[in-house]
This record gives C-alpha cells, sequence and structure tokens, in this order.
C-alpha cells in the first residue's frame, strides 16, 4: 500500500508544479498529513521570507543600459503552461531589439545556469537570455519584470533597475482561500509596477481595483505544434475534457457532473481526459485518460475529438485556442474572465452549471449542421491571432516607458 502511495506521489510530483503538488497533497490528505506533521513547527519567518523587504544590488555598479530586461521567474516545471509564456515573451523582445536575462528567483532544484538553460531550450523556447540564479546575482536592467506574485516582492526590493513591470497571467489572489496568502498575492498589486496583463479581463480588474496602468496582450497558438488532423473514425463521438483535480480553478468536478449527464443522454458517446491523474475519483463515464500528454502529440488528441469541455474558474489559458486549430468545438462556462476571448461567434458558452454545460455538449453533438459551423468559426478566428502583433503591443509599451523614464531623468532604485 505504501508503495502504491509513494509511486502515485511520485507521478503527481512529475506533473505538477511544485505549488500545485503542494496544493493536491494538502486537499487529498488532508488531517492525515497535519497529524504526521504536528510535532514539527511551521517557521513562517522562512516560509514567507520573501515578503519582508530586503534591498537587491546589481552585480555591477554601472548604469543600465536602454532596451534591458530582467524577467524574474519562479522556479518551474517541465511543461509549465505560464512558463511557456513568460520564455515566449522573452524571445519576442528579444527579436525586437531587447536584450533580455532571466533570473530563477527563490528555492530552486536549479544547481547551475549552464543546465537551467539547457532546460528552458529545450523545453520551453531558445532564447538568448543569459540566466541567473537569485536576484543577488542580478545584472542591472532598464525594466525588472515581475512574472508572479512571490517574485513581484524580489523586483519591488531590486536597487539596479529603472522601471518595474509585472506580467500578469491571472488573478493570483483567486488560487487561495480569503487568507494570507490571498492578501499577500493581492498586495502586489498595490506596488505602482507597470501591468502587461494576459486579456483584457485582467487589465480592467487590475485598473479599476488597483488602479494599475496596463497594456492588455491577447492571446494566440503555436502553428507549428496545433493543426487539424486526420480523423481515423469520424464515426465516434468524441468529447475532450481537460481534466484536472489538482488545479481547482479548472472545474473539475463541476465538467465531471456534466459529462455524467452528457453520457446518460448520449450512451455512445466517448470520452477522452487529459490534463492530470484522475484514479481517486469514480469518474462513472467510459473514458480512456491520457493524462499528460507531450506537447507534440496533443494536436492529434485534439482532432479526434468532435468537442470540448473548457472550464475556468480565473482567466482563460491557451487551451481554447489550441483546440479550435484542430477543429474541435469549444464550449466554455460564460464570465468576464472567458468573453474576453470567446464568443457565440466562435464557442459555446453557457451558465455553470452542470445542466448547462451538458446541454452545450449535446447541442454540438446531435446538430452536424452547428458543429461543422462552428468548427470553421473557431478555426478562422484562432487563425486570425498572432504572437507577433500581441508581442508588438507590450514592446510599444516598453519603449513608451523608457522614452518617459529618459524625459523624467529618473535613476535607478
Amino acid at each position: 500500500m505504501l508503495a502504491r502511495y509513494l509511486s502515485a506521489l511520485r507521478r503527481y510530483r512529475r506533473q505538477l508544479s511544485a505549488k500545485e503538488f503542494l496544493t493536491f497533497v494538502v486537499r487529498k490528505t488532508g488531517k492525515k498529513i497535519m497529524s504526521v506533521w504536528s510535532s514539527r513547527r511551521l517557521d513562517v519567518a522562512i516560509s514567507h521570507d520573501f515578503v519582508e523587504p530586503r534591498p537587491y544590488y546589481p552585480s555591477s555598479l554601472d548604469g543600465p543600459l536602454p532596451n534591458t530586461i530582467n524577467w524574474v521567474v519562479p522556479d518551474f516545471s517541465i511543461g509549465s503552461g505560464g512558463h511557456i509564456n513568460i520564455f515566449r515573451l522573452v524571445g519576442l523582445c528579444e527579436r525586437a531589439g531587447y536584450t533580455c536575462r532571466i533570473i530563477i528567483d527563490g528555492r530552486t532544484e536549479r544547481t547551475s545556469v549552464a543546465s537551467t538553460r539547457k532546460l528552458i531550450c529545450k523545453h520551453f523556447s531558445c532564447v538568448e537570455a543569459e540566466v541567473f540564479l537569485g536576484m543577488q546575482n542580478s545584472p542591472p536592467a532598464m525594466i525588472t519584470v515581475a512574472t508572479s506574485w512571490s517574485t513581484a516582492y524580489a523586483v519591488r526590493d531590486f536597487q539596479g533597475t529603472h522601471l518595474r513591470a509585472y506580467f500578469v497571467q491571472d488573478y493570483e489572489p483567486f488560487f487561495y482561500p480569503h487568507g494570507s496568502d490571498y492578501l499577500l498575492a493581492e498586495n502586489t498589486y498595490n506596488m505602482n509596477f507597470f501591468g502587461i496583463t494576459a486579456g483584457d479581463w485582467l487589465a480592467n480588474l487590475l485598473a479599476s481595483q488597483h488602479g494599475m496602468e496596463t497594456v492588455s496582450m491577447g492571446f494566440s497558438y503555436d502553428r507549428n505544434l496545433y493543426r487539424q488532423l486526420p480523423r481515423m473514425d469520424s464515426s465516434v463521438r468524441r468529447v475532450f475534457f481537460y481534466a484536472r483535480p489538482a488545479t481547482p480553478r479548472r472545474g473539475f468536478e463541476l465538467g465531471l457532473l456534466a459529462l455524467q449527464r452528457v453520457s446518460k443522454a448520449l450512451p455512445n458517446v466517448e470520452f477522452v481526459l487529459a490534463g492530470g491523474e484522475t484514479d481517486s475519483y469514480d469518474v462513472r463515464i467510459p473514458h480512456r485518460n491520457v493524462g499528460n500528454v507531450p506537447l507534440a502529440k496533443l494536436a492529434d488528441v485534439y482532432s479526434q475529438c468532435d468537442v470540448a469541455l473548457v472550464i475556468s474558474a480565473t482567466n482563460l489559458s491557451l487551451l481554447p485556442l489550441e483546440l479550435m486549430a484542430c477543429g474541435c468545438v469549444v464550449v466554455s462556462n460564460r464570465g468576464g474572465n472567458t468573453e474576453w476571448l470567446l464568443s457565440g461567434d466562435n464557442s459555446i458558452l453557457t451558465d455553470a452549471t452542470p445542466s448547462a454545460l451538458a446541454d452545450g455538449i449535446i447541442q454540438v453533438l446531435v446538430n452536424d449542421e452547428l458543429r461543422v459551423s462552428l468548427a470553421a468559426k473557431g478555426k478562422r478566428f484562432c487563425e486570425s491571432t498572432s504572437w507577433d502583433i500581441e508581442a508588438s503591443k507590450v514592446i510599444e509599451a516598453f519603449n513608451l516607458l523608457q522614452q518617459r523614464s529618459r524625459l523624467a531623468g529618473v535613476q535607478p532604485q
């Protein structure tokens, strides 16, 4: 029993980021884990040491050169969607003439700069950026960019930069119960950084609730990875579900209830689950769980499905566009967090209830004309997007920030 338990934990650890893994363990084991650790005291001064002010001085006393950017990122796991987006933007800024550096902030499994750089190139993007382990080794930069709430504190304390920015991909307080981490994450939006947001929902939220100046960067997809591939068996109707129990904001339980309704109404439908392990759940529908699929094989998985259920309780991921590129119709929940990208012209949007989501899926499965029309509209929509166009908005904002800095005579701080 212990061997099976440890084996399952190792599988989850490979698939999830460190933060997601710990969240999953606590959710699933609850009091058992706490009883084991009850004799050990948690030192908040260590677990949250990054919150306390500590000045980080640059590795050089020379002033920052124009068009230099330090990207401060948390440690990463292979396949991390957030890091894929960060390193993609780094590469696009480099193509526009910026000199970029990647600084791994906080506790890390990385032991050498060379191996970390190889890992980034192999699993994310081959960027020219020099890599640094820790803020204490960072060179001065004209712009220093936080990429998560924990790194925002390090950027706040870095003394070798003219300008501070914040690449916000989701409203991170929502990742936590209303408590200390919620408040500490929320506080980072009040640090007077310039915001780069993943979409308009975040831009509006940060402006209205925190008074942040932002530029909104829309989504696109990787055309080298995502395209419609031949269907192996078009006689069978298939539903794809992004099933990731360890990430609560992706609505696993809600989605499963909806799929059970679909299966009851249409018993011959097949279900394909991907994204994480579901062994600890009684799924109750005929399904195949392909788990954590390598990026190169995702297009084939999506292309074999007619419709996909993608639930987002916070900001969208890139998944809807990637599914559309493969000819798969997207069903999602309504809300400002989804409707900045999705609409009735390119997807099916419903209330976030099991019955409404199930009805949306069934509608696509039984209505051939609707399914074909939405698949075609979805493909046209995603093909109209471009990472180059979206990155140009960020680069234009960086150029403007530097112009303002020169006019104001701002010094590193």
